[in-house]
């Protein structure tokens, strides 16, 4: 076996999904500890001191204490290389958030105790479910008030459509949380508070048929353990690899991210479970990157300014075959020519680490000039191949935009068009009309402040927003389609995207089935390709 292929072995990239305030962020930070990666914790919360967590880096994050864009995180933890992909929880995230999970070979879903599955969590979990990827669940927030166990589970089952296997049970919760019980070796992992910033806590166990169990529990939370084991025994699923794999079975853990209690015995779990990084799927077939030596690499992330000081821009890259080296070139397919990949880095956040090597599975930042694009595909491979696009989301809010001060069009633009291809929000413009109306659309309300803010901090440039009563967009799927000749509904406005396709604004779900109806043979869609 190749040195490269030892390395591809090694490594576990995966997404954590979880709805606002579910403890993502904490549970994120707890994993870097354990990783020797930070020494102690920021708390997201903790805007009165100088301390923020270290996946949140922008000033917009700072200020308001959540989570805008995805970053990416690596530690080394027991002889495995793992790349985090930490996915803003915010209500009002962007369509960012949906392509990081494209890079993922996994997801961890964590869920406040005390709510069940959530609104956020719900749409996470479709591209999840789309993408076929393996789900691991992580009930946060066991040493709070929790809804009953039974009732979680079924809620996860419900709402996702996904059957649940709970590895560990918790014993109580709130002020009564006594621990874990770990159903697979029959002991009960003892709780206790290892504060905030500290690392690894000793964590006490003891067999479940010691005789001293019942004084340790308590004798009414002892009987009640008994009774859960017998009910969940009869009415869980069983552990089954092959359906975890194919993301038809959530493997269940519980804990306490911000007490440090179920971390490690959640990570330790979850690295057997998962897989080293998944084939993906090209125009020439699975590129399987234990069976393909060469480099090859898909960017599913662009971030300007991430450096005030230097204003660049990085490309992010989930590289799927092969080794990368510092300075290699590489065939853009898209560009249609050989780039050499300058400044590769590896981030903590905003903190850089120039690197010399990566492998198969591992995220990397390069320098991007402006010629890389969400989906592009580079490779060393001799007989090219482009790997499957990243769908366009379709936003769910939108708002005519100019800028206020009419000297500063050129900025405006340059500005706009960079947020536009990170990926932040999209961009259309009226039909018929020029640059003149630009009309942004974005998953998320918050995308329009970040845009304010952002063109305001980082261009110079003031705009004014008026919101747009629409709330569905559809691309038109048929070749060469005559705008002129689609009839639809008093509330249809017609659109093109930056590429020129010809999209279609709705402001009533009922007016996409009449347009449909009007126009004979029409088609449309609700993702760009």
């Amino acid at each position: 076996m190749s040195d490269i292929t030892n390395e591809i072995k090694k490594r576990r990239t995966f997404a954590i999904i979880s709805h606002p305030d579910a403890g993502k962020t904490t549970l994120t930070e707890k994993f870097l500890l354990y990783g020797g990666a930070i020494n102690q914790a920021g708390s997201v919360k903790g805007k009165a001191t100088s301390k923020h967590a270290v996946s949140d880096w922008m000033e917009i994050e700072k200020e308001r204490g959540i989570s805008v864009t995805s970053s990416v995180l690596q530690f080394q933890y027991d002889g495995f290389c793992i790349n985090i992909l930490d996915t803003p929880g915010h209500q009002d995230f962007s369509e960012d958030t949906y392509r990081t999970l494209m890079a993922a070979d996994s997801a961890v879903m964590v869920i406040d105790a005390s709510k069940g599955v959530e609104a956020q969590t719900r749409k996470l979990f479709k591209v999840c479910v789309m993408r076929h990827i393996p789900i691991f669940t992580f009930i946060n927030k066991m040493d709070r008030d929790a809804m009953d166990t039974f009732d979680l589970l079924d809620d996860i089952e419900k709402e996702l459509g996904i059957a649940t296997c709970p590895v560990n049970w918790p014993i109580g919760s709130g002020r009564n949380f006594k621990g874990v019980y770990d159903r697979q070796k029959k002991h009960v992992e003892l709780f206790s508070d290892t504060k905030k910033g500290t690392t690894q806590g000793d964590v006490q166990t003891i067999d479940i048929r010691d005789e001293n169990i019942q004084n340790i529990l308590g004798e009414a939370a002892k009987l009640t353990l008994e009774e859960e084991i017998e009910l969940m025994d009869g009415a869980s699923a069983e552990f089954d690899q092959k359906l975890v794999s194919k993301g038809e079975l959530s493997p269940v853990f519980f804990g306490s991210a911000l007490t440090n209690f179920g971390v490690e015995t959640f990570l330790k779990h979850f690295l057997t479970m998962t897989s080293s990084p998944l084939p993906r799927m090209s125009d020439r077939g699975e590129i399987d990157p234990m069976t393909e030596p060469d480099f090859s690499a898909f960017v599913f992330k662009i971030q300007a300014n991430m450096n005030k000081a230097h204003r660049d821009r990085i490309a992010f890259m989930r590289i799927c075959s092969g080794a990368f080296e510092a300075g290699m070139s590489v065939y853009h397919m898209q560009g249609e020519r050989e780039v050499r990949l300058s400044q590769p880095q590896q981030l903590m956040a905003s903190e850089r680490k120039i690197i010399d090597k990566a492998y198969g599975g591992d995220i990397i930042g390069v320098f991007d000039p402006g010629i890389f694009s969400i989906g592009d595909t580079l490779t060393t491979v001799k007989e090219r191949f482009c790997y499957e696009g990243i769908p366009t989301f379709a936003p769910e809010h939108f708002a005519r935009v100019r800028q206020v001060d009419t000297m500063k069009r050129k900025q405006f633009i340059k500005g706009i068009n960079q947020i536009a291809q990170e990926g932040a929000i999209q961009i259309f413009q009226e039909y018929n009309t020029g640059m003149e109306e630009i009309i942004v659309g974005v998953v998320g309300v918050l995308q329009f402040d970040v845009l304010k803010y952002r063109l305001n901090n980082e261009y110079n440039v003031e705009i004014r927003m008026d919101n747009l009563p629409y709330e569905h967009i559809r691309w038109i799927e048929n070749e060469n389609p005559d705008l002129e000749k689609i009839t639809g509904t008093s509330d249809m406005k017609k659109i093109k995207d930056l590429k020129d396709r010809p999209l279609l604004l709705f402001v009533h779900e009922w007016s996409i089935r009449m347009t449909l109806e009007r126009n004979e043979g029409l088609i449309l869609s609700e993702f760009g390709r």
